[in-house]
């Protein structure tokens, strides 16, 4: 079957436009086109497309996307260089989420403060607790928070 940018991107859930970008930006190499230059999906381009729409959320750069592409069309021969690709952003994506989960403990560390402040009445409850009060789970974010990095100063 073929399915022309439309109809391909309602089917991937992303706008027409992004599949004109990628194929501008030469992500599309394997795309054909009618006699009239109308670009022709085929369903053995919605893996591929899923994979770029992948690595772009992963946050591969288009110009690596696109080296990508260049050596899964060589063929075998840079299986290597491909599976390097791929741990390399590996790697980000771990650091990236453990930023993010870092960031959540935080969110939800101030998300308790502002509770126990709320039933309180005042900032000063969740303030003044000693460390042994604070709920475990929140006690290194506070710690962290009241300590400025590498000095022991309170904040």
């Amino acid at each position: 079957m073929v399915y022309t940018v439309g109809e391909m991107a309602k089917l991937l859930g992303v706008a027409a436009s992004t599949l004109r970008y990628y194929d501008k930006e030469g992500l599309l190499p394997f795309v054909e086109r009618s006699s009239g230059g109308i670009r022709m999906f085929r369903e053995s381009d919605i893996e591929w497309l899923q994979v770029i729409g992948c690595m772009k959320k992963a946050g591969m750069s288009i110009k690596d996307i696109r080296q990508y592409i260049e050596m899964a069309l060589q063929g075998d021969d840079t299986i290597d260089l491909r599976l390097a690709m791929f741990r390399r952003q590996q790697e980000v994506l771990k650091q990236q989420m453990a930023e993010l989960q870092h960031t959540m403990e935080m969110v939800d560390y101030k998300c308790w403060y502002y509770e126990t402040a709320k039933e309180a009445g005042t900032v000063d409850a969740p303030q003044k607790m000693e460390l042994a009060e604070v709920p475990e789970r929140f006690r290194k974010i506070r710690q962290e928070l009241r300590t400025a990095p590498g000095t022991a100063a309170t904040i």
